[in-house]
């Protein structure tokens, strides 16, 4: 630096030459360098803040001598990008040449770390020098910033679609199941209706005294008792749905030798088509002794009366099972059409305060036939965390995309963990797999937008792209991921006192 120039800057004036040695003017002639030095200053700054971000963008810095620290909140923290004293560097409202096309808002906060000297040009300036200036290189940075947002729009919206379509698949065949059991358990109900009707106008003949009739009652209430009491699946099927399947809480070798006792005992007391009976007696709990005592009761009637007793409670039994089944089947169903509902947030403000424990059930169940029977679920979940406020259904595609990555990894056999905890003071989720584990190459790259190690025609390579903007822009949190075989791991930390909703309007 000449001793004139240095003279210059010591007295806080604008030098053209001194600009020129900057990399940001070094191009510029000097009617260019001349306008800077006209409708710019220099400023000293002392060490601290010198701008916050979120902030309306006012300005745009570059550094001439000093020392800056830029950082971005991350999960409610600030997290620092970049520390560097490099003559020109620059930071602010650097977008300010696209206009109210964009939000024109500090995307970090930068600080002084001692007393430093800028070159500082309003924002409205530097739009206009970029324009009047570098007209072609301003519609060459627009049609690549709008296009490539609208390009990363499209993309997101077809993969958000192609989500929603392998889902409503899924959901179509989970209520699909459990409406034609229904269906069928309602068909089974009305053949043994009609039974108990024809039952009934034997009774009506006579067959059956008063004392006779007093007793099959009291014993039809004990036998229904009996079902309602039945214990559920020691065994339940992997989705974790209820079944009429009572005799499943006994192995398949005591079922059958309970059923054999039952036949047996039936084939002795004159019971036609008794092995038939057998299985529906051992589902409902009740054995040979309970049998025993209901034929003491009934001792001194015809063989046919006590047969007639016998299916009329076969036919209480089969009805009380079959009205099980049906309870089970709409309870499957309205399980699923309120996971629907807390999904897709369907009728629901977009920023509201949710337990994240429901969304993350919520979206379990809707991939619950993409998980499959060959993964395990484990919930390790903190309930003590409170509610908190945030773009539901957007976190519930963050889940979606997160759990759809580990269930590919593991291919369709392994163990998922999902686990809530408290970390500082923020809500941490974590989504943890047993695959393979993510390469260090990729791990560098695994948030990058476009960037997928699924084979052509499966990924867009936008889900954790997406993922990262939906957590990070949108919630101000942190995402991470922590690999090794056997254990992946993806951790979102979320404010749990948010100071204020972030912007509807962000592009995710």
């Amino acid at each position: 630096m000449t001793e004139e120039i240095a003279a210059r800057v010591s007295h806080g004036i604008c030098d053209p030459a001194e600009l020129r040695t900057l990399f940001l003017f070094e191009k510029l002639n000097d009617e260019q360098l001349a306008w800077l030095c006209a409708d710019g200053k220099i400023e000293y700054l002392e060490p601290g803040l010198v701008f916050r971000e979120g902030d309306p963008a006012t300005c745009f810095y570059v550094l001439m001598d000093g020392e800056v620290r830029i950082t971005k909140l991350s999960g409610g923290t600030e997290l620092e990008l970049n520390r560097t004293d490099y003559r020109g560097v620059y930071s602010g409202a650097w977008t300010a040449y696209l206009g109210d096309k964009v939000e024109q808002n500090y995307t970090g906060s930068m600080y002084v770390t001692r007393k430093s000297r800028f070159f500082v040009l309003d924002a409205g300036t530097f739009a206009r020098m970029m324009r009047e200036w570098f007209p072609m290189a301003v519609h060459l940075l627009e049609g690549a910033f709008y296009g490539n947002r609208k390009t990363n729009q499209r993309v997101a919206e077809r993969e958000r679609l192609l989500a929603l379509g392998s889902l409503s698949a899924g959901l179509t065949h989970e209520l699909n199941n459990p409406a034609a059991a229904a269906v069928r358990a309602t068909s089974g109900l009305r053949d043994r209706v009609a039974g108990m009707r024809h039952k009934l106008a034997m009774m009506a003949e006579g067959k059956f005294s008063p004392e006779v009739l007093v007793t099959l009652v009291r014993w039809q209430e004990e036998a229904a008792d009996k079902v309602a009491k039945a214990p559920d699946l020691a065994h339940p099927s992997p989705d974790h749905r209820p079944s009429s399947n009572r005799s499943a809480m006994l192995s398949v070798m005591e079922a059958s030798d309970r059923e054999e006792a039952l036949g047996e005992w039936f084939e002795d007391h004159q019971i036609s088509g008794g092995w038939d009976l057998a299985p529906n007696f051992v589902q409902a709990g009740i054995d040979v002794d309970w049998l025993e005592t209901v034929h003491g009761t009934l001792e001194g009637c015809a063989d046919q009366v006590f047969e007639g007793a016998v299916r009329w409670l076969n036919y209480t039994i089969e009805t009380e099972l079959l009205m099980n089944e049906i309870a089970d089947s709409t309870t499957r169903i309205s399980t699923l059409v309120g996971a629907a509902k807390q999904y897709s947030q369907m009728d629901r403000a977009p920023f509201q305060v949710v337990d994240l424990h429901e969304l993350l059930d919520s979206t379990l169940v809707m991939l619950g036939r993409k998980i499959g029977d060959h993964i395990t679920v484990v919930k390790d979940y903190d309930r003590s965390l409170p509610q908190i406020p945030c773009y539901a259904a957007e976190l519930n595609q963050v889940w979606t995309n997160l759990i759809d990555n580990a269930v590919y990894a593991m291919a369709g056999q392994g163990t998922l963990t999902v686990r809530t905890y408290k970390e500082s003071d923020c809500a941490a989720i974590e989504i943890g797999d047993t695959g393979p584990g993510v390469p260090d190459a990729v791990l560098r790259r695994i948030f990058e937008p476009f960037f997928t190690t699924k084979p052509v025609g499966e990924g867009t390579g936008l889900g954790l792209d997406i993922s990262f903007r939906i957590v990070v822009n949108k919630h101000n949190g942190d995402i991470r991921v922590e690999s090794e075989p056997g254990n992946t791991r993806f951790i979102v930390r979320l404010p749990l006192h948010p100071e204020t909703p972030a912007p509807e309007a962000t592009d995710v």
